[in-house]
């Protein structure tokens, strides 16, 4: 019988999960094969030692927690063991601290009774009996105790020897443990104060001190001493008994050793102060487990070590490789992307590099540039010699780090104008290989230049056929960056002329006097504002030419940088002539109105200089009464002197002031302190007030702000306002107890504005309803001898700084108690900006006055 065909049939292996793997595997392209071979045996080292870790790890963690809490156990009921023995001394001091409170018992009861507690108790070192002031009445100590605890009756006790804890015995009426007390934690001891009451108040403790020593002696089990290393230790972790095992380092090295087997719990009723810690005592470690644990961690690790190292050396090699060209890339299109020419030479002077640029500047390739040694191809023929001995300067390192300008000619014939920087080549070591040369093309900036020179020449030749003077200067500098014709004519070629004329129209900002350098001392203005700023005029007198000149200032940006003034002088004596005709004219006919207003100054000055006139003659007066009773000293002399000067000064400023005030529309505003203004003003009214008995009280707030004002001026409003309340407090006839002006100065905020508050209080009777509108009136006044221009006066003054001034009457109920006059001075006043702005007409007076 013939054998029966074969019938293929299918692998059973290929759905097998090894099948399939392997079908898997053969799909991977071979980048993704090599790094799986790679990976896979580090894969399974790591598998390995991790369930061998894990394993041991489990096994031992198990037993390190069975054996805490064998030893939390241990350590609770050593716990309860010492509480109950604390309870029960204090059981028998509360029962001592009874029979004390009830008088049951003497000093020589007490005492015996604690010397029977003590010699029971061995951890009791001392019973005392002190009073609500500390003061100890009887005590009894063991003959072990500390001489601190040896106290004799009728000692006290210190406040830092309890700790506070008397203190919160008296407070709490309870038993209060202290802190463990002691330099020495060795020696440290523990105290309980039992208080004491007498008729519901307290009247002292029962201390009883106890050994912390002893304390862990007789209070811990015998059995929990000989199982555990236990120590009894405070709130800052020192050991007070006992002794704690050292940390050891060798078990640290297995990873479930790093929790040690201990457990701490506080001493019920002590509290945190004092805590019971125990530790478990370590028998020899299973050295063959763990033996055979570090081995073969050991192994594993440097399996894996070895297989990181050549993973990872592969790795840096195909990185390096891959960093290297996108360096090489970078490089070779930064500078096939260069605009200037480089080239490199060798110490000796060869070629041994050029860009793409330098080769399109010159028409040569690379090749045939690289290896040529002087003279060069692109060196033009007549210039060889020349450029022969720049080559031997960039050799010898001579050459200027500015560069040096050059020819250079292209390979077509055609020649081209060039700036060469050279500087030394260094190599990685720090070794110099040769000099790199950059190459820029300065054909079209050399041609642009000398097109601005023809146009300066055409500028110049328009500015020398002008009528003006014009001249351009550095700020601050006499050096003259041009001047034309006309001004070399009225001037000369030197700068002062054009320092004068700036001088003259007053807008010539000069720099710090501290400053070296004229030209640096600008350095950071802001030229953009200044350039763009309009020009500034002004019509001035030159004595040297005899003629007026109109003045036309404007600052510029030079072609150097610097910033400039130029000025523009031109002859306007011709229409000065005729303008100071016009205000002679003009003058005449105001004639009529300054007659009256000398009559209202001359009024002025007899008013406001009595003041300072009084104030000289009570000076003198005071001087010659000393000096005749022979009882002032020199120092005392020349003070009064002093300030009899300052006043007689004071009373020409005063005219000088009001004469300018009534000759001008606008005050002579300058910075000034306003708590200054207010002790001159004070200074000089109080010798009126204290002549009437009337006693001033100032107020002024620190930190107040300079105010733009005439200090005189405002002085003066001062002055008339402390005068005038004064002599209403008088009129009013008010007692002493009652004669008193209040001066206030603060600031305060007005309508978004931001100023500086003068306010005069006064007792007097104050201002009647119906003329509260009329005292401001000139001539109007409501006292027999007064003139009734100093409120007018005052309000003009204090009006001419943009300010207000008001008047109030001061009620109680229906009645008039006082006055209260007012004003107030912006902070940012418009006085300055007014008086520095450029007026026409006013220029023009002043001038026409000089003239005549």
């Amino acid at each position: 019988m013939p054998p029966a065909p074969h019938t293929p049939t299918r692998n059973p292996d290929k759905r097998s999960p090894l099948g399939l793997m392997r079908q898997w595997w053969l799909r991977l392209p071979p980048s993704r094969q090599d790094r799986f071979a790679t990976l896979a045996p580090l894969l399974a080292v790591l598998l390995f030692l991790s369930a061998i870790v894990v394993a041991i790890t489990y096994l031992r963690y198990e037993e390190l927690e069975r054996e805490q809490e064998a030893v939390t156990r241990d350590v609770e009921y050593a716990q309860q063991r010492l509480r109950l023995r604390l309870l029960e001394r204090q059981e028998q001091l509360m029962r001592l601290a009874r029979e004390v409170d009830n008088k049951e018992i003497s000093s020589e009861e007490f005492e015996f009774q604690a010397e029977n507690l003590i010699s029971q108790f061995p951890e009791l070192l001392a019973v005392s009996w002190v009073d609500g002031r500390r003061h100890v009445l009887t005590t009894y100590a063991s003959p072990s105790a500390p001489p601190a605890l040896v106290r004799q009756p009728g000692s006290t006790l210190a406040p830092n020897e309890s700790d506070g804890s008397f203190d919160l015995a008296r407070d709490l009426r309870q038993p209060i443990y202290s802190r463990p007390l002691g330099e020495d934690p060795r020696q440290a001891t523990l105290m309980l104060q039992v208080p004491l009451t007498e008729q519901g108040r307290f009247a002292g403790t029962v201390m009883g001190e106890y050994s912390v020593d002893g304390l862990l002696r007789f209070g811990i089990p015998p059995e929990i001493m000989a199982r555990y290393a236990v120590a009894l230790i405070d709130d800052r972790q020192r050991v007070l008994a006992g002794s704690l095992q050292s940390p050891n380092t060798v078990l640290r090295l297995l990873p479930w050793s790093a929790q040690p087997l201990e457990h701490e719990v506080p001493v019920s009723p002590v509290g945190n102060g004092l805590i019971l810690k125990a530790q478990g005592y370590r028998t020899s470690q299973d050295i063959v487990g763990s033996g055979f644990f570090w081995v073969i961690g050991a192994l594993s690790a440097l399996t894996v070590w070895m297989l990181l190292g050549t993973w990872r050396h592969t790795r840096r090699r195909v990185q390096a490789q891959q960093a290297l060209v996108a360096e090489t890339n970078f490089r070779r299109a930064m500078e096939n992307s260069m605009l200037t020419g480089m080239r490199a030479l060798d110490l000796q002077g060869r070629i041994t590099y050029v860009n793409p640029a330098f080769c399109s500047m010159t028409g040569w390739t690379e090749g045939e540039l690289v290896g040529r040694t002087a003279p060069f191809p692109y060196w033009p023929d007549e210039d060889h010699d020349q450029l022969a001995a720049r080559l031997e300067d960039e050799l010898s390192g001579r050459s200027t780090p500015g560069g040096f300008e050059v020819r250079v000619q292209r390979r077509d014939g055609s020649i081209f104008d060039a700036r060469m920087y050279v500087s030394p080549l260094i190599d990685p070591k720090g070794h110099q290989t040769g000099w790199m040369t950059s190459m820029t093309d300065i054909t079209e900036p050399k041609r642009i230049r000398e097109e601005l020179s023809a146009s300066y020449e055409r500028f110049t030749t328009v500015l020398e056929s002008l009528d003006s003077a014009v001249s351009v200067a550095p700020l601050g500098s006499d050096e003259m960056l041009f001047a034309n014709k006309m001004y070399r004519l009225w001037f000369g070629t030197r700068g002062q002329g054009h320092r004068h004329l700036v001088d003259l129209a007053g807008t010539q900002p000069s720099p710090s006097p501290d400053d070296g350098d004229a030209v640096d001392a600008f350095a950071g203005m802001p030229t953009e504002t200044l350039t763009d700023a309009g020009s500034e005029n002004a019509e001035v007198f030159a004595e040297e030419l005899d003629r007026w000149l109109e003045v036309r200032t404007r600052y510029l940006t030079w072609v150097d940088g610097r910033l400039a003034q130029m000025v523009i002088a031109s002859d306007i004596t011709p229409r000065r002539n005729a303008e100071a005709q016009a205000a002679m004219q003009n003058e005449r006919a105001q004639t009529a109105s300054r007659l009256i207003t000398m009559g209202e100054m001359a009024s002025s000055v007899a008013h406001e200089l009595n003041q300072p006139l009084t104030a000289i003659s009570n000076y003198c007066n005071g001087m010659i009464s000393r000096l005749n009773e022979q009882r002032i000293s020199n120092e005392e002399l020349l003070s009064a002197l002093e300030k009899t000067s300052r006043q007689a000064q004071r009373a020409g400023q005063i005219i000088q002031r009001i004469r300018a005030f009534v000759k001008r529309s606008e005050p002579n505003p300058m910075p000034s302190d306003v708590a200054q203004m207010v002790s001159n003003a004070i200074e000089l009214a109080d010798i009126e007030l204290r002549r009437q008995q009337v006693r001033l009280s100032p107020y002024v707030a620190a930190r107040l702000p300079s105010l733009m004002v005439d200090p005189i001026l405002i002085e003066q409003v001062l002055i008339n306002l402390l005068k005038n309340a004064g002599e209403a407090i008088a009129q009013a006839g008010r007692p002493p107890g009652e004669r008193y002006v209040e001066l206030r100065v603060g600031p305060r905020r007005l309508e978004d504005e931001e100023v500086v508050e003068f306010s005069v209080r006064d007792s007097g009777n104050g201002v009647p309803d119906e003329m509260i509108e009329r005292i401001y009136e000139a001539f109007y006044s409501t006292k027999s001898e007064g003139m009734g221009i100093g409120l007018k006066l005052c309000r003009s003054i204090v009006e001419s700084h943009h300010g207000r001034m008001q008047v109030q009457n001061i009620y109680n109920g229906e009645e008039v108690v006082g006055c209260c006059f007012s004003f107030w001075i912006p902070v940012h006043s418009r006085l300055l900006a007014e008086n520095t702005a450029p007026s026409a007409p006013s220029a023009s007076l002043t001038d026409t006055e000089r003239a005549r």
